[in-house]
C-alpha cells in the first residue's frame, strides 16, 4: 500500500489525536449509556436480526463498547467472533470463536483475543456482519482507523467482487467522531453502514 501525500497523512494523524483524546475523555457512565442506547436501536435492525455469523470487537482507547450488542447476540444463539492477528499473513485479521467462557490472551498490542486453534477460526469471508471499530467517518462511508490497516487488508478482495459480497460492514462510533470528509485511496474499504449511540445509517 501507497501512503496517503504527506499533507493528507499529517491531516490524518492530527484527526485521530483529536478523535482518540475526545473518546477516551468519556466518562465510564457516558461510555455504559451509548453502549445501551446502541443495542436498543441495533438489536431489532434486520442487519443484526438476520446475521447469524457477527464480528464484534472488545473496547480499546475508548472505542464505543459493543459488549452489551455481544450478550444479546448469545442470548439469540448467534455465533459471535472477535478479531485475531494473523501469524501467517502479516498486517490481516482472522476471527476467532467468542463465547462467554472464552479463554482470553492479549496480543502484541495488549488487546484481548480468544485463544483457541486456527482450525477453529473463521475466514472473514465466511462472516455474515464485521462491526468494525474506527477513528472517523464520512457520510460516503470512508472510515479512518488506527493506521494499521488490518480490516483494509483483510477485506480487499471485496473491491474484486462483482457479486456475493460477504460480509456486511458496518462501522461503530460514536456521533462526534463524524467529520465531513476523508480522503480516500485505492485500498481503502468503504463501509456499508454506520452505527452509533444515536442511529444506523445505511450507506451502501
Amino acid at each position: 500500500m501507497t501512503n496517503y501525500p504527506d499533507s493528507q497523512q499529517q491531516a490524518r494523524q492530527a484527526l485521530r489525536r483529536q478523535m482518540r483524546q475526545q473518546r477516551r475523555a468519556l466518562s465510564p457512565a457516558q461510555r455504559q449509556q451509548a453502549a445501551r442506547q446502541l443495542l436498543r436501536h441495533f438489536a431489532s435492525h434486520p442487519a443484526f436480526l438476520h446475521s447469524q455469523h457477527i464480528a464484534f470487537y472488545l473496547p480499546n482507547d475508548g472505542e464505543l463498547d459493543l459488549r452489551p450488542l455481544i450478550e444479546q447476540a448469545w442470548s439469540m444463539g448467534k455465533h459471535c467472533y472477535l478479531p485475531v492477528l494473523s501469524p501467517l499473513y502479516h498486517n490481516r485479521l482472522w476471527f476467532a470463536p467468542y463465547r462467554p467462557d472464552s479463554a482470553m490472551i492479549k496480543n502484541r498490542f495488549g488487546i484481548l483475543e480468544p485463544s483457541c486453534s486456527w482450525r477453529r477460526m473463521r475466514p472473514v469471508w465466511a462472516l455474515d456482519l464485521v462491526l468494525t471499530p474506527l477513528v472517523a467517518f464520512d457520510q460516503a462511508g470512508n472510515r479512518l482507523g488506527m493506521g494499521g490497516g488490518y480490516y483494509d487488508r483483510s477485506l480487499a478482495y471485496l473491491a474484486r467482487r462483482q457479486v456475493w459480497k460477504k460480509p456486511r460492514l458496518i462501522g461503530a462510533a460514536y456521533t462526534f467522531q463524524s467529520v465531513a470528509t476523508l480522503p480516500s485511496a485505492s485500498w481503502d474499504v468503504p463501509l456499508h453502514g454506520i452505527v452509533t449511540e444515536q442511529c444506523l445509517q445505511s450507506i451502501r
